[in-house]
C-alpha cells in the first residue's frame, strides 16, 4: 500500500512531459557545481519550480501538474537526516547552555524545571500543529503562509515582518556572542571586532554560499556535536552528584538533593517561576524552524513526522534532564551566576570547573561557540525564507522572491547576511544600548508565532469539518487536537501576562525612578505595540479581513490527496507490523 501511494505521487517524470501547461526546472541537468551554488550559472534565477514534492494520492487529482506547480521555488535538497536533527538539536544553544544559568539564578531549580516542563508541553503541542498542517501544505513561508490563509493577512504581515526582524537582529548578536565566547581563553589574543570579522565572513557568509545544503549539513553535524555533549555532561553529572567526581573537586562525596535544601529549591518566590517562565520560552526559540523546512523536503509525509516527535525527546531528555543535573550540581546562590557572560556564566562550564575534571570545560566552550554560530545560520535561514514568503504574498519587494538555480533565495539571503555588520556596534561602549533597543523591536516574535501556529491549526481544523473533509483524511494528525493548541494559546497568552508583569514589577522591585520604570517596560514590551502598528499598516494598505471557516481556501499548495478509503487501507496495514515496529513507529516515526 505505501509503495503504491508513493508511486502516484512521484514527480521525477513532470519535466520530460510531451506538452507541458506550467514550466519545470529540473536541477539534475545542471552541473555539481552549479547545483552546488559555486559558478557563475548558479546566481542566474530558476526558471521555474522543480515540481520535486511528492503528491500522495496523485491518482485522485484531475490536473496534477497544476498541483506540483504549486510547489515553492525552493528546491528540495533536505534529507531525512538533517530534518531529524534540526528538529532534535537545532534550537539548542545559548539558551541552554548559557541562558539556564540566569534562569536558576532568578527562579531556582525547582522554579527552572516547573517552567521548562510547562514550556516544553506546549512546544510539544506547537510542533503537533505545525507538523500536521506542514505535511498537508509544506508551501514557502511555513506557518506565515499558513497564517495569511487560515487568520488574517494584516496579522500575518505584522508577524511575519516580526519574525524576520528578530534574527536579523539576533545574527548580529550571536556572532558577538561568539567572539566573547573565544575570549574565554584570553581577551589579549584578538580585538572583538576581529573575532566579529572572522566569524561573520569565514562561517556565516560562507556556509549560506552553499544555500539550504550548507545550512542542513551544519545543522546535522553541530547537533550532532552539542546532542554528544549533554547526553556526556548528563552522565559526568550523575556521577558527580553520587559523589564519584575527582577527589580534588568539589563532588568528591555525594551531595544529592543538597541545593535543594539549603538554599532551597525557589529562589524569588512565585516572581522568580515568572521570570524563569519568560527565560524558558525564549529558550526554545527556533522549535518552529521545522516548519519552514518541510517546503525543502521532498516528502514531508514520510520525513516530518519523525521530525516532530523528536521535538519531544529534545524537550525531555536534552532540556529536563540536564536542568535537573544542573539544579543538583549547583546551588542558585552560586557567585559565578551572578553578572557574568558567555562561557563565564555558562553552569555547564562552571559545575566542570568545580569538579577539577580537566579539559572538559574548554571542550564544552568549543560547544557553546560551534552553538552560537550555528544559531547564527539558522537566523540566516528563517529569516530568508520567511522574506521569499511575505514577498511571494504581496507583503515585500518582488525581488526578495529572487531564487536562483541553486535553490537559494539570493537577496533575502544577503538582506539577513548584511545585518550581520551590527555586530560591529558592541566595539563602541553605546553598542549595548543599541542591542537592547533593536532586541526590544522584535523580542516577543517568537510567541506571536507560536500563538499564530495554534490559531493557525484551530481555524484550518474548523474549516476542514465545515467543508466537508474527515480527520481521517490527514496523513499526519496532531496528538492533541485542537485541545493542544487551545492549550497552547491560553500558555502563550500566560507568558505575555507573566512578562508583563516582570517587566513592571521585576525581582527586587520596582525602581523609584519613574523613567528607569518605563524604560525597563519597553526594552522588554516594546514588541508588543510595534505588532498592533505593523498589524495597522498591513490593514490600512491591503483592507483584507478574515474568511469564513467555509471561504478558506483548502487545496492550493496541498500535498496529500488521499481518500479516507486509501488512509484506512493505509493505517490498517501498518497496523499489522509486529508489535516492536508499532512502538517504534508511534514512539519516533508515524
Amino acid at each position: 500500500m505505501d509503495s503504491k501511494l508513493e508511486k502516484d505521487v512521484d514527480t521525477a517524470s513532470v519535466c520530460s512531459a510531451p506538452v507541458a501547461k506550467y514550466e519545470f526546472y529540473d536541477p539534475s541537468k545542471e552541473s555539481i557545481w552549479t547545483r552546488m551554488g559555486l559558478t557563475v550559472e548558479s546566481f542566474k534565477p530558476a526558471p521555474g519550480t522543480t515540481g520535486g514534492q511528492v503528491v500522495a494520492g496523485g491518482n485522485n487529482v484531475e490536473d496534477l501538474e497544476r498541483v506540483q506547480a504549486e510547489g515553492p521555488m525552493l528546491q528540495q535538497k533536505m534529507k531525512p537526516r538533517h530534518l531529524k536533527m534540526i528538529a532534535v538539536g537545532g534550537s539548542i544553544g545559548t539558551g541552554l547552555f548559557v541562558g539556564s544559568g540566569g534562569a536558576l539564578r532568578s527562579g531556582g531549580p525547582a522554579g527552572v524545571l516547573i517552567s521548562w516542563i510547562l514550556i516544553g508541553i506546549m512546544l510539544i503541542n506547537v510542533t503537533q500543529a505545525i507538523g500536521e498542517m506542514s505535511i498537508l501544505y509544506p508551501v514557502s513561508g511555513g506557518f506565515y503562509t499558513l497564517a495569511v490563509r487560515f487568520l488574517d493577512p494584516s496579522f500575518a504581515f505584522a508577524m511575519g515582518w516580526n519574525y524576520v526582524f528578530q534574527w536579523a537582529v539576533v545574527l548580529p548578536l550571536e556572532i558577538t556572542v561568539a567572539g566573547t565566547t573565544v575570549q574565554y581563553w584570553g581577551q589579549d589574543i584578538m580585538p572583538i571586532a576581529g573575532w566579529i570579522t572572522i566569524f561573520w565572513s569565514s562561517s556565516v557568509i560562507i556556509v549560506s554560499v552553499f544555500g539550504t545544503l550548507g545550512f542542513a549539513e551544519e545543522e546535522f553535524w553541530s547537533s550532532c556535536l552539542k546532542l554528544f555533549a549533554v547526553v556526556m555532561f548528563i552522565f559526568i553529572g550523575i556521577i558527580c552528584i553520587c559523589g564519584g567526581g575527582p577527589s580534588g573537586g568539589l563532588y568528591s562525596e555525594y551531595i544529592g538533593g543538597r541545593y535543594w535544601s539549603n538554599p532551597g529549591g525557589f529562589a524569588n518566590g512565585f516572581k522568580g517561576v515568572c521570570a524563569v517562565f519568560v527565560t524558558a520560552a525564549f529558550s526554545f526559540a527556533g522549535t518552529e524552524l521545522v516548519g519552514l523546512a518541510a517546503s525543502e523536503t521532498p516528502n514531508p509525509r514520510k520525513t516530518m513526522p519523525a521530525a516532530v516527535k523528536g521535538t519531544f525527546w529534545r524537550i525531555t531528555i536534552i532540556y529536563v534532564t540536564s536542568l535537573t543535573i544542573i539544579g543538583l550540581l549547583l546551588p542558585y546562590d552560586e557567585p559565578r551566576l551572578l553578572g557574568g557572560s558567555g562561557a563565564n556564566a555558562s553552569p555547564f562550564v562552571i559545575a566542570l570547573d568545580k569538579a577539577k575534571i580537566h579539559g572538559l570545560n574548554h571542550f564544552f566552550n568549543v560547544v557553546i561557540c560551534i552553538s552560537v554560530l550555528s544559531i547564527g545560520l539558522s537566523c540566516v535561514y528563517a529569516g530568508s525564507r520567511t522574506l521569499v514568503a511575505l514577498a511571494e504574498t504581496g507583503y515585500a519587494p518582488s525581488f526578495l522572491a529572487y531564487v536562483d538555480k541553486s535553490g537559494r533565495p539570493l537577496w533575502s539571503v544577503v538582506s539577513i547576511l548584511i545585518f550581520g555588520a551590527l555586530g560591529y556596534v558592541n566595539v563602541v561602549a553605546a553598542g549595548n544600548v543599541v542591542f537592547t533597543w533593536l532586541l526590544a523591536l522584535s523580542g516577543l516574535s517568537t510567541l506571536f508565532s507560536w500563538l499564530a501556529i495554534c490559531l493557525c491549526h484551530i481555524r484550518f481544523r474548523r474549516a476542514w469539518a465545515v467543508q466537508g473533509h474527515s480527520l481521517e483524511e490527514l496523513p499526519f494528525r496532531a496528538l492533541g487536537g485542537i485541545y493542544g493548541s487551545w492549550f497552547g494559546v491560553i500558555l502563550i497568552v500566560l507568558v505575555l501576562i507573566a512578562q508583563f508583569y516582570i517587566a513592571i514589577w521585576p525581582i527586587g522591585g520596582m525602581d523609584p525612578n519613574p523613567q528607569i520604570v518605563a524604560q525597563t517596560f519597553f526594552e522588554t514590551y516594546l514588541a508588543f505595540p510595534v505588532m498592533i502598528l505593523f498589524y495597522v499598516i498591513g490593514y490600512a494598505w491591503k483592507r483584507t479581513l478574515p474568511q469564513r471557516a467555509h471561504e478558506i481556501d483548502l487545496d492550493t499548495g496541498r500535498k496529500s490527496w488521499l481518500t479516507v478509503e486509501e488512509m484506512r487501507e493505509y493505517r490498517a496495514e501498518r497496523s499489522r507490523a509486529p508489535l516492536h515496529v508499532r512502538i517504534y513507529r508511534m514512539l519516533f516515526t508515524n
